[in-house]
C-alpha cells in the first residue's frame, strides 16, 4: 500500500503541491473568460477548495465526487481561506495505484466496532424493562442497520463529520443522559437511554458514507428524523408487552430532540426526558464543534484565539489549563484519623441531651 506524504493539514499558503486527493465535491462553473472546475480535495485530515481554470478546465470531462485525482498546483489564500490552483490533474484508480483508502477517509479516533460494543454493554447494564431491552437488541442485530451505523458520519460538515461519527455522538449522548438521570432521579432513565440510542438513527441513511458525505434522496426529501421513525416503526410493532403510551413517548423524544421548530423538530419538547435529550444532543454537538475549531492543521490544540467560526458565530479561545497534579513515586504518608471528642467533652452535644453511647446501636 502507498501512503500519502502530504495531507490537507500540512498545506500552507505558497506551497507547491504534487499529491493524490479524493474529490468530495465537484462543480462546473462559468467565469468571464470561460468555464472552470470548482473542486473540493479531501483526505483523512480535512478538505481544501481547488480550482481548475480555463482553458485547462476543458481538458477534463465528467469529473465526479468520489473520484481520486493526482494533482499538482499552488496553494494560495482567498478571503482568508486556503485554496489550491491546479496546474495539472489526472484521474486515477485507487486500487491500481495501490492507495491506502484510510488516508482519504476521516474516521473516529475510536474504532466504530468498539463504540458499538460499549453502547451495547451500557444498555445491557442499565435496561431492566424487558421490552426496551428487546427493542434495542432487535434493531442493533439487524445486519443492514448495524453495517450502516458502523460507517455512518454524524453530520455532513459541522460536528462528528467522519466515519464512526454517528456512533461516537450517540454513545456520548447516552452517557450524558445516564449521568443526568442520576442527578434527576424523577426522570425515566431507561426510556431516555433508548431514545438517546435511536434519536439519530435516521442519519445512518440520510447521508452517503463515502468521501463526499452527500445527502441521499431520502435524506433530502424526508430528513433524518422522519427516516429514523420509519426505520424504527416495524420494530416497535413487533416488541411484545410494550405499552402504546410508552412507544408514543419514545417517538416524541425522537421527533422533539432538535428542540425548536426552526431547527427541524416537528414539535417542541414536552416532557422532562425530551428536554434532557435535546440539551444533551445540543451540548455534545457544540463541544465537538468547539474541539475541532481549536485544532491546528497538524492536529494539535492551538493556544489563544481561533479563526472566526461561521457556524458558531464567534471567535473561540483556548485558555490556560489548570496544571495536573505532579505524580510522585514516593509513598504517601498515612494521615491519622481524627478522633472525635466524646459527648461529655462537647457542650453542644451535652446541651442536646446526647451521650457518648446514645448514637450506638
Amino acid at each position: 500500500m502507498k501512503h500519502k506524504k502530504t495531507y490537507v493539514r500540512d498545506l500552507a499558503e505558497g506551497n507547491s503541491i504534487s499529491e493524490v486527493f479524493a474529490l468530495s465535491q465537484v462543480q462546473r462553473k462559468e467565469a468571464k473568460n470561460g468555464p472552470y472546475w470548482q473542486l473540493t480535495l479531501t483526505d483523512s485530515t480535512g478538505s481544501i477548495e481547488a480550482r481548475v481554470w480555463f482553458p485547462q478546465s476543458q481538458q477534463y470531462e465528467g469529473l465526479q465526487a468520489e473520484q481520486f485525482v493526482a494533482v499538482s498546483g499552488q496553494v494560495a489564500s482567498f478571503k482568508d481561506q486556503l485554496q489550491m490552483n491546479i496546474t495539472d490533474m489526472t484521474v486515477i484508480d485507487p486500487r491500481e495505484a495501490g492507495l491506502d483508502l484510510t488516508d482519504f477517509l476521516p474516521s473516529s479516533a475510536i474504532p466504530p466496532e468498539e463504540l458499538l460494543r460499549e453502547m451495547e454493554e451500557l444498555l445491557n447494564t442499565e435496561l431492566t424493562f424487558k421490552p426496551w431491552s428487546a427493542l434495542c437488541k432487535s434493531v442493533l442485530r439487524d445486519e443492514h442497520i448495524r453495517a450502516s451505523l458502523l460507517s455512518a458520519p454524524g453530520a455532513k460538515a459541522i460536528h462528528h463529520a467522519y466515519a464512526g461519527g454517528l456512533l461516537e455522538h450517540t454513545l456520548a449522548i447516552m452517557r450524558i443522559c445516564k449521568a443526568l438521570s442520576l442527578l434527576y432521579p424523577q426522570v425515566d432513565k431507561e426510556i431516555l437511554l433508548v431514545a438517546a440510542l435511536f434519536h439519530d438513527l435516521g442519519k445512518a441513511f440520510e447521508l452517503s458514507h463515502g468521501i463526499s458525505r452527500e445527502y441521499t434522496d431520502a435524506g433530502r426529501l424526508l430528513g433524518h428524523i422522519q427516516i429514523g421513525l420509519e426505520v424504527l416503526e416495524p420494530y416497535l410493532r413487533k416488541t411484545k408487552d410494550l405499552p402504546e403510551a410508552m412507544a408514543m413517548h419514545l417517538k416524541h423524544l425522537i421527533v422533539a430532540h432538535h428542540g425548536e421548530l426552526a431547527f427541524g423538530s416537528p414539535c417542541l419538547p414536552q416532557t422532562m426526558e425530551a428536554f434532557i435529550l435535546h440539551y444533551a444532543d445540543n451540548l455534545d454537538a457544540k463541544i465537538n464543534t468547539v474541539h475541532g475549531a481549536l485544532k491546528a492543521p497538524d492536529g494539535e490544540q492551538i493556544s489563544g484565539w481561533s479563526d472566526y467560526h461561521r457556524t458558531l458565530g464567534r471567535y473561540l479561545y483556548q485558555p490556560m489549563r489548570t496544571p495536573a497534579p505532579a505524580k510522585s513515586s514516593e509513598p504517601q504518608p498515612r494521615i491519622p484519623r481524627k478522633v472525635q471528642p466524646k459527648s461529655e467533652d462537647s457542650p453542644l452535644l451535652k446541651a442536646m441531651g446526647i451521650t457518648a453511647t446514645s448514637g450506638n446501636s
